[in-house]
């Protein structure tokens, strides 16, 4: 009976309340309470109103066998179950979703009582008391006092936004059903920052292996003719890498006989106690030592999915469990659903923004260029900062980096304009003076066309030699760029921003100058937004110092590393967008080979011998080379297993040092740099390249990323 008011509370709330709620029901079962209770005079309001985390929470308290009691809200509206209503005696049913206060009358002002709930209420920190027993004075039916003693465990109980709103006592002695319901607030607190879809598959195999103590956990969500489906076993060994990696995601057929595929085809929950649940499926021999499931689907509007949990024993799906798996179903469903929707907004915003930067920089022979993009606030948005870099007719070499204030599409569209326009402009008459006063005229029409006086944009834009490393440069109220000379072995390089006349953002009229310098072979130049440097509650200085300390320390001037550096220079969070462009006067031309790689299963092997064969043609080390090939080969392993899709690697070689680069076509976005204590299946090419090189990061680029590392050659 409870297991049947559990479902159908979470599946149709108001179904329960529609044509129950006006009838005079004589019950004393807190389920008839629930179905009949009315809530839209109540705190909580009506049903289909309630939070997921609310209606879980009470679908919990309803189904579970133990006594439960829910105290909502500031007024801490009671609601309980059957076996917490025997502890109340007479006073039940009319204590039912009334305050707890005037339930407990005298009792609740007594020293670990009212102030224990309060306590739990405010700061969130959960009330345990294993072995130790409160007494609560309550009144018999002829009136007199009578005492109910029982031990109990409180937990606050959290909205999806991570708010606080009730308190949940157990009033019974298992530490086990208190850990579980105590992890249910843990578990939206965890899935309150999952913004993807990877990142709610790691909360929910992480919390259903811990919570349930099984030994297979499966989570699966539908992806247009498949099932998509990551696995987590017990035991299996799993370092930082992995857990920062994307999960291992493989593919179901929509008819698949799967408990998951079934679960999530039907809506339907089924368990398993003792069998083969796996054996037409298995995809391996964990798979087919499961003998207790349990498959619970994932409810939403928009996303068809399931979750299942697995034993290696005979398991008994008792009541309190399975309405425990069903409300973790109900969370990780909801934010399955919300990380979809970000997903989708987030590869809209950032295809286009980065179809509006240039997909390639140019090939140079003794000029290399490199670049980076970051999206600011959570990534979701638009922004408008931009890069560009390109050779104009004379033969010199054009390099851009503006900043167009905002985070919205309208942002990113009038970076696209300038963009375009300083091409344009570049292209008929390329003096910096010339096209930075082009670009004020068209950023003031743009404002007066808008009927917007707010609008900002800054560009720093000049002009390189490739024949002398002359350098003409002109800046539009944006940060001076920073010059990093060659330095000798072993010691750091020599930096220093440029002292360029700032002028006025565009669109205010304002006069603009030159400045002209000359780079040397081995000197770097770094154009960047003021995302890298400013920080909130910072000072500038703080942040251009942390810059130039930082691209100071290199190990070189290779403009891809100083990109990587440049980024995370500065410590703390940034909430705007973050723009580099890196241009390396080199000491000698470079020697460059490329692969473009199928997404085939043999391919790591042919990129290991194409790479070996080149590497050993140019006369490389052979240290070097088997450092190189072993690395390149894990990353490109990586790259066909996570993206799904071909890749590119590419190598380029100067007497200084060897740089490989593999670049995929996905959209899973990038790598995140960690550190690796062990070597497993999966990070073993994070932790070789940490190991192995003396650089390496990752690069957003318009489709896909770009994993990229670095060894120096000795002389």
């Amino acid at each position: 009976m409870a297991g049947a008011v559990v479902r159908a509370v979470s599946a149709s709330p108001s179904a329960l309340v529609g044509g129950q709620a006006g009838e005079a029901r004589v019950s004393r079962t807190a389920a008839d309470l629930v179905a009949g209770h009315p809530w839209h005079d109540s705190p909580l309001g009506p049903p289909e109103g309630w939070d997921p985390a609310l209606r879980a929470t009470i679908d919990l308290i309803v189904g579970s066998p133990v006594a439960m009691s829910l105290a909502y809200g500031d007024a801490y509206t009671l609601i309980y179950n059957d076996a917490f209503a025997v502890i109340l005696g007479h006073r039940h049913p009319d204590s039912f979703g009334r305050p707890a206060a005037e339930v407990f009358e005298e009792a609740w002002t007594m020293p670990g009582v009212g102030d224990v709930i309060d306590r739990v209420y405010r700061t969130g920190e959960p009330f345990r008391e294993a072995e130790t027993s409160v007494g609560l004075v309550l009144r018999s039916t002829a009136g007199e006092p009578g005492q109910a003693v029982f031990t109990r465990g409180c937990s606050a109980v959290k909205d999806t936004a991570g708010r606080t709103i009730g308190v949940l006592t157990v009033a019974t002695e298992t530490t086990e059903a208190t850990s579980r319901l105590q992890s249910l607030s843990e578990l939206t607190g965890a899935l309150a920052s999952a913004l993807t879809l990877d990142d709610v598959a790691r909360v929910a195999l992480r919390y259903g292996l811990s919570a349930f103590d099984v030994d297979h956990v499966t989570f699966g969500v539908d992806d247009a003719s498949a099932w998509r489906v990551v696995r987590r076993v017990r035991g299996e060994l799993l370092d930082e890498a992995d857990e920062r990696l994307p999960p291992l995601w493989r593919r179901l057929p929509l008819d698949s006989p799967s408990p998951l595929a079934q679960a999530a085809g039907s809506g339907e929950a089924a368990f398993t106690e003792d069998g083969q649940p796996l054996r037409d499926v298995a995809a391996d021999r964990h798979d087919q030592r499961q003998r207790a499931m349990a498959a619970i689907p994932l409810r939403t509007h928009s996303l068809r999915g399931a979750l299942t949990f697995g034993r290696r024993h005979a398991h008994l799906w008792l009541p309190a469990e399975r309405a425990q798996l069903d409300a973790a179903a109900e969370l990780i469903g909801q934010a399955a659903e919300r990380a979809r929707r970000f997903e989708t907004q987030h590869g809209t915003a950032q295809l286009l923004q980065r179809s509006m930067l240039p997909e390639h920089l140019p090939n140079l022979d003794r000029f290399r260029v490199a670049a980076r993009y970051d999206p600011g606030i959570d990534g979701s948005a638009a922004g408008g900062d931009f890069y560009d870099a390109f050779v104009i007719p004379d033969g010199r070499l054009a390099i851009v980096l503006g900043d167009v204030a905002g985070h919205d599409m309208h942002a990113a569209a009038l970076m696209g304009q300038v963009r375009a326009a300083l091409r344009a402009l570049a292209l008929a008459n390329s003096d910096p003076v010339v096209v930075l006063a082009g670009l004020d005229k068209l950023v003031g029409m743009l404002g007066t066309g808008t009927r917007s006086h707010e609008l900002f944009v800054t560009v720093a834009y000049g002009l390189l030699d490739q024949r002398d490393g002359r350098l003409t440069l002109a800046s539009a109220g944006h940060p001076a760029p920073l010059i990093r000379h060659a330095s000798a072995e072993g010691q750091h390089a020599s930096v220093g921003y440029l002292d360029v006349p700032t002028g006025t953002p565009l669109g205010l009229g304002g006069a603009h100058r030159v400045l002209t310098t000359v780079l040397s072979p081995g000197d770097t130049i770094l154009l960047f937004s003021d995302g890298v440097i400013e920080r909130r509650r910072r000072e500038l200085d703080d942040g251009l110092a942390a810059l130039a300390k930082s691209v100071s320390e290199a190990t070189s001037g290779d403009p891809r590393n100083l990109c990587a550096l440049a980024t995370s220079a500065v410590a703390g969070a940034t909430e705007d967008d973050v723009a580099v462009l890196a241009v390396e006067y080199a000491t000698s031309p470079s020697r460059a080979a490329t692969m473009n790689v199928p997404p085939e299963p043999t391919m790591p092997g042919r990129v290991r011998h194409w790479m070996t064969a080149q590497l050993t043609t140019w006369e490389v080390p052979e240290a070097v080379i088997g450092a190189a090939v072993l690395c390149t080969s894990e990353l490109t392993t990586n790259a066909l297993l996570h993206a799904g899709t071909a890749a590119r690697v590419h190598i380029d070689l100067t007497p200084e040092r060897l740089l490989v680069s593999v670049q995929d076509s996905g959209t899973r976005g990038t790598v995140t740099r960690a550190h690796t204590d062990m070597l497993s299946s999966r990070g073993r090419g994070l932790g070789l390249i940490e190991e192995m090189s003396d650089a390496w990061g990752t690069d957003p680029t318009v489709r896909g990323s770009t994993v990229w590392f670095e060894i120096l050659l000795s002389e």
